[in-house]
């Protein structure tokens, strides 16, 4: 099969828009946050923190809706056995926005965090902060290779060009404007890509329905006619595996960094939670015509299509139905349009993981952690080098790495299980140390490690109760492959292992170490006897306390750089005087 030069013609255009809105974003916002003291580092990581409605709508909603959510939730509506039942992503993120809003926003964004582990490095220091990066990290990247490796899979799909040409392109695009305008650029640009996405696939939906090929939806939702009903069905052995992984979005899909990247950006606190909410509805919206796409796929008879007489779930193809329903049941025009969706849906989420990986990096590794007394040149530049080096890292995997699915449900898994309940203990639990942190940390990642993985081929050595085994038949090949599934909810389990250990482990540690039990000098982590850990554990909680006195960052001194000492609270804040204490400033407000 030929290129398909209108298929090229219609990717450089959308393409070069991208770029155009990018580069525009960044010129438009140059000096935005820095009239009013801002440091250029942190715009680039929050913008000036005066994200409106309407721009920080449709970004927060381009935090999952991406080429990963909008490819999936079509392949688990068309795979049989599954359908619409299993097609979880949709709702499952929708209520983490909505929980996230409602629990997550407001205190992060009023105490003026730049990135998601900043209150991790406040409360349990640096190091800490340091080894929960390494799952953030990970999601961020191996996210990102994901969608990046579908790209280029689509892209060869529809118009037949080379898969690494395609796959290189696009991340060297979204790295460029993500690089030239940070936040702002990657904001912008995901206002063009929604609409793209948006209007791409439905365009595209009455085209795939109206094709003789196509028998009627609302048939075959309920009735077997090329496949079981696509509505879908739960087994009552399978129940508790589905709601773990429900729970797994829904809980799961809070503490990421590109989430409170777009919380941190809001102009308010109110506006944070607002965005949320917008962003949850927007998600379903979106979800929809995937969803028909799905639908239309698990209802054709693909022997009368240029496709062929094998359905694509026996071409282990499943994954691909979006952009197979787009270039066997839709005109080449409209198929090519809908070809810009999905690349739009791809960039939006890119963009966005590379901004975070870095962001995090340079702020609380490389600036908090090693390099305190770092100039805000010298930060802008950590960022520019490191999104060029995730960028890079993450189009490698896309086209090196077979696994790379498999590398992110696995690290999916991993902020789930051991960063959302250190998000939990470090906001709303007073008294969690360092030592409760270390122990919920390693009980989650025995626990999640120990249950396997079988996109990675990694086998169980915990075998959770209602375990079966299971064998899956590689159609092109006849291979038979036999794998371990864990029906028992041992994801959500081993999160409340986590959050357990640490409440636990913190509470134990404090009153051995307060009661003389254990010797002061034992106190190695300096979490419980130290001068900086008391006042955490005992003058102030995140909760209940709005000023929060940077002396707490220890061992960050007071004397640092503007964007330090703006970090957590208002200058106001950093003296140590009677006026600038919380007690005095509720009575004022009283």
């Amino acid at each position: 099969m030929a290129v398909h030069a209108e298929g090229i013609v219609a990717i450089v255009i959308f393409y070069l828009l991208i770029l155009g809105v990018g580069i525009w974003a960044a010129w438009k916002n140059k000096n935005s946050g820095v009239s009013e003291g801002q440091d250029r580092s942190e715009t680039i990581m929050v913008g000036g923190r005066d994200i409106g409605l309407f721009v920080g709508g449709f970004t927060m909603t381009a935090t999952w809706v991406g080429g990963g959510y909008i490819n999936g939730t079509a392949e688990y509506v068309y795979l049989p056995d599954f359908g619409l039942a299993w097609a979880q992503a949709p709702f499952g993120y929708a209520l983490s926005l909505v929980v996230g809003g409602l629990f997550f926003a407001k205190p992060m964004r009023s105490r003026g965090y730049v990135t998601m582990l900043d209150p991790f490095q406040q409360i349990y220091g640096k190091r800490m902060g340091g080894l929960l990066f390494i799952p953030a990290l990970m999601g961020e990247i191996f996210w990102s290779a994901a969608i990046l490796s579908a790209l280029g899979a689509t892209l060869s799909v529809i118009v037949d060009i080379d898969i690494n040409m395609s796959v290189v392109i696009s991340a060297l695009i979204a790295i460029f404007y993500t690089l030239v305008g940070g936040l702002y650029s990657v904001a912008y640009t995901d206002v063009v890509q929604l609409f793209c996405i948006f209007l791409g696939l439905w365009v595209s939906v009455p085209f795939a329905l109206s094709n003789p090929a196509v028998s009627s939806i609302s048939v075959t939702a309920k009735e077997a006619v090329y496949q079981t009903p696509w509505l879908g069905k739960i087994d009552s052995a399978d129940t508790w595996m589905w709601i773990d992984n429900f729970c797994l979005l829904m809980l799961g899909g809070i503490p990421w960094q590109v989430y409170f990247q777009r919380v941190l950006s809001a102009s308010s606190a109110t506006y944070a939670q607002v965005l949320s909410f917008i962003a949850a509805a927007g998600c379903l919206v979106m979800a929809v015509p995937s969803v028909l796409i799905g639908a239309i796929g698990a209802s054709t008879d693909w022997n009368q299509t240029t496709y062929g007489a094998i359905p694509p779930k026996e071409k282990d193809q499943s994954d691909m139905i979006l952009p197979i329903v787009l270039q066997h049941l839709c005109p080449p025009w409209i198929s090519f349009f809908g070809l810009g969706a999905v690349s739009a849906a791809v960039m939006s989420s890119a963009d966005s993981s590379i901004l975070s990986a870095s962001s995090m990096f340079a702020r609380n590794i490389y600036q908090l952690a090693f390099r305190q007394s770092a100039t805000d040149r010298e930060i802008v530049w950590v960022m520019r080098i490191t999104i060029f080096v995730f960028g890079a890292l993450a189009t490698a995997m896309a086209l090196l790495t077979g696994t790379v699915y498999g590398l992110w449900y696995l690290s999916s898994d991993l902020v789930y299980v051991i960063i959302f309940p250190q998000l939990l203990s470090v906001l709303f639990i007073k008294g969690t140390n360092t030592y409760g942190s270390v122990a919920g940390y390693v009980f989650g990642l025995l626990l999640r490690i120990g249950g396997g993985e079988p996109y990675l081929k990694l086998p169980p050595f915990i075998y959770y109760p209602g375990w079966v085994q299971q064998e899956k038949i590689h159609h092109l090949t006849g291979d038979v492959e036999y794998f371990i599934q864990q029906r028992f909810p041992f994801k959500t389990v081993s999160m409340l292992a986590s959050f357990l250990g640490n409440v636990a482990f913190s509470y134990l540690l404090k009153y051995l170490f307060e009661s003389g039990t254990l010797s002061h000098k034992y106190d190695f982590m300096d979490a419980v006897v130290s001068k900086h850990s008391k006042e955490i554990m005992d003058k102030t909680t995140l909760v209940s306390s709005d000023n929060i006195i940077l002396s707490e960052m220890a061992p960050v001194k007071t004397h640092l750089s503007n964007s330090l000492a703006g970090t957590f609270t208002n200058t106001e804040a950093l003296s140590d005087d009677d006026e600038s204490s919380p007690e005095s400033l509720n009575n004022q407000h009283e």
